[in-house]
């Protein structure tokens, strides 16, 4: 009888340990494989001439004011299409993505002396808000920011990042939603926050910076 109970006791506990590690069928679970399959797919086939072209001509019609550019660009993008508006946002991200290198982050950490994940977010909205040729040449070497920055300007651009929100809930009336540019661009893995591929290239330590980008260390020490 004794042994009866245990061998029944054993089942018991077993089933328990059995429906305990079961995962309900509906339960919806992070796919980051399958998310960073369609953010590759979607970079490569995002067109960025359009959003280049709006970038330019807001720095061109700015002289250097970030409030002027943000107007700017509101002011143009609800003259386009609302596809043309969720394009932008989708070229902006890529942007944003393309430039998540160790040696941009270096240069916001010689030009701000500190660096964090949103002023790192914000100091890539501001070298997208610099223009075209800017930006390529900063992600081909981020020295160049020696020949652009002055020492003591604010490198924060963080209003870039809702301009098309702006210009969106113009064109619709509306406020934001899940069908606003953001969220639909967040639906196909252009995520700069908690889907982002690893940051680029290799990291250093603070000692290395002079050596690293010795002309932007030499202008803003």
């Amino acid at each position: 009888m004794t042994k009866h109970l245990s061998i029944c006791i054993i089942g018991f506990i077993l089933i328990s340990c059995s429906n305990e590690k079961e995962i309900p069928k509906n339960l919806h679970l992070p796919t980051f494989n399958q998310d960073k399959k369609i953010q590759n797919s979607q970079m490569d086939t995002i067109n960025t001439e359009q959003f280049w072209s709006l970038i330019d001509k807001a720095v061109k019609s700015s002289s250097g004011d970030k409030e002027l550019k943000e107007k700017f660009l509101v002011n143009e993008l609800t003259k386009l299409s609302l596809e043309e508006i969720m394009d932008f946002e989708m070229a902006f991200r890529k942007s944003i993505l393309e430039a998540d290198d160790f040696k941009v982050m270096a240069a916001q950490k010689i030009i701000e002396g500190y660096v964090s994940d949103d002023s790192y977010l914000y100091f890539r909205c501001w070298l997208i808000g610099q223009g075209k040729q800017v930006y390529q040449e900063t992600l081909k070497n981020s020295d160049y920011l020696a020949h652009v920055v002055q020492k003591g300007e604010s490198t924060d651009f963080e209003s870039l990042l809702y301009v098309a929100t702006a210009a969106y809930s113009r064109k619709t009336g509306k406020d934001e939603d899940e069908t606003f540019p953001r969220d639909t661009a967040i639906g196909l893995g252009l995520d700069y926050d908690f889907g982002a591929a690893a940051t680029k290239g290799t990291d250093w330590s603070e000692d290395e910076l002079p050596k690293l980008l010795p002309n932007l260390w030499a202008k803003m020490n």
